[in-house]
């Protein structure tokens, strides 16, 4: 199996980095350039002329309610980001390897997926996710795509959200808790990563956990961990009436396998939920 202690030395230019992914990537990585959101492509060339590696994670937040001109927002932010980023890329001529982010949204409910699957999401989040990755492919330097779970950590994301009302014993699961969970540990995304540059890997990586689990299996995890109930089901209809269409994220059913990066030699440290959960509600 190949190693992933050996620390990258190299210059490291992140979008989207004071997000909560981003933030562990900017700490995991201290020699970074942070290109922010209002520069222009000739700002964004001039930043990334001496840099090794390009993380591109711009994209505002997708548990929202979808308006049409939310809709608009996430487009902008992910998509339009992406091919300025992608121009200046080209412009300045870097031959740096871009890590560009995308979701597992891309893939149908119900349907096993690893790299290998064709089959694509015919909704918003489907197409959303295809028209982000074309814009990332027009760089003509080595690019990876990095589609990314559910991804846990006490700090953001989805468990930070569920931690407040799992801890007064008022969490539960949503519906019949029958849809699948495709997470991973902050820790792992972020090892992950510096596997990803170390080997200069290009393509598509599902980075997801080995093990998915029902949202009834997650929840029943975190109760247990927490020594709290968990019993008070989370109606699939109040979400909607929350959310509108924006509920899907979480009632989606994504049951998705990390092939490429088994494949690599990735070894991960929290593959199975308990573990992961433990360790983050211990740091949390």
């Amino acid at each position: 199996m190949k190693t992933c202690n050996n620390p990258f030395q190299g210059r490291i230019a992140i979008s989207g980095a004071s997000g909560f992914i981003g933030s562990h990537i900017r700490q995991r990585f201290p020699n970074h350039i942070v290109l922010n959101r209002g520069l222009d492509r000739e700002a964004i060339a001039k930043r990334i002329r001496d840099a090794d590696v390009v993380i591109n994670l711009a994209g505002a937040p997708i548990i929202r309610r979808w308006t049409s001109s939310y809709k608009k927002v996430l487009i902008r932010s992910r998509i339009e980001t992406t091919r300025k980023i992608v121009a200046a890329m080209n412009m300045a001529g870097s031959q740096a390897l871009l890590l560009s982010a995308s979701a597992i949204g891309i893939y149908p409910d119900n349907i096993k997926c690893d790299e290998s699957c064709r089959e694509i999401d015919r909704g918003f989040l489907g197409d959303l996710a295809c028209r982000w990755e074309a814009a990332a492919m027009e760089y003509r330097g080595p690019a990876a795509i990095l589609r990314f779970g559910v991804i846990l950590g006490p700090d953001g994301g989805a468990l930070k959200m569920m931690l407040p009302p799992f801890r007064l014993g008022l969490g539960g699961p949503i519906g019949t808790g029958r849809n699948i969970v495709s997470w991973m540990d902050i820790e792992d995304l972020v090892a992950a990563v510096g596997f990803l540059i170390r080997e200069r890997a290009t393509g598509i990586f599902n980075m997801v956990s080995p093990y998915p689990v029902t949202n009834m299996e997650f929840t029943r995890t975190l109760s247990q961990l927490l020594r709290r109930p968990a019993i008070l089901p989370v109606p699939v209809l109040l979400l909607k009436l929350v959310l509108g269409q924006g509920a899907e994220v979480l009632t989606g059913s994504k049951e998705v396998y990390p092939g490429k990066l088994l494949k690599e030699g990735f070894q991960f440290n929290y593959p199975k939920i308990e573990d992961s959960l433990k360790h983050l509600i211990e740091k949390g």
